[in-house]
């Protein structure tokens, strides 16, 4: 999976919505590659000035036609490792976080804290959380895969249910799949 980090200032941006078995889904992507998934019902302010900067906008979009193929085979269970393109926005340190999400593998929860101690800065387990929670493409860099030191289920902005439910459809021995 590449990540591409750039303004959308004069970038066409391409909208579509998602239809999964956890509710309508809004999926952005560029020329360069997917921007965002985010869940309809969860607000997303970088995606208002992101079509301002853009200056075009359009329906569609090839990026958003392959993450919807790739999602409907992850609902399915018959795909655990995505590999559409990405054109993410974020800090430096955002975009390492973001990288280092997408090393956990299918059916494994980290922390907080082993995130911090992966990308070299022990101590940052809250500023890990904050950049965790600032992903904007959300399934596909599978920031539903970290979870608090004790072991509980905190923090996804798509709501505690899809996280969990993500999480069980990803949980080794289970045959379980979404759609």
């Amino acid at each position: 999976m590449t990540t591409a980090t750039r303004q959308t200032k004069n970038k066409m941006l391409y909208q579509a919505r998602y239809e999964s078995p956890l509710g309508t889904y809004i999926l952005v992507s560029t020329d360069i590659g997917l921007a965002c998934v985010k869940p309809e019902d969860q607000g997303f302010p970088d995606l208002g000035r992101w079509v301002q900067e853009a200056g075009e906008f359009e329906e569609g979009g090839v990026h958003n036609a392959e993450t919807a193929r790739q999602l409907d085979a992850y609902f399915a269970g018959e795909l655990k490792d995505f590999d559409v393109p990405l054109d993410m926005q974020g800090t430096d340190f955002q975009q390492m976080v973001w990288k280092q999400l997408t090393a956990i593998p299918y059916g494994e929860t980290w922390s907080y804290g082993e995130m911090a101690a992966a990308i070299g800065k022990p101590s940052a387990s809250r500023a890990v959380g904050h950049a965790n929670g600032r992903n904007p493409v959300s399934i596909i860099v599978p920031c539903h895969r970290v979870i608090g030191s004790s072991g509980k289920l905190v923090g996804y902005g798509g709501g505690l249910d899809r996280k969990q439910a993500l999480l069980a459809l990803e949980s080794p021995g289970q045959q379980q799949h979404l759609l």
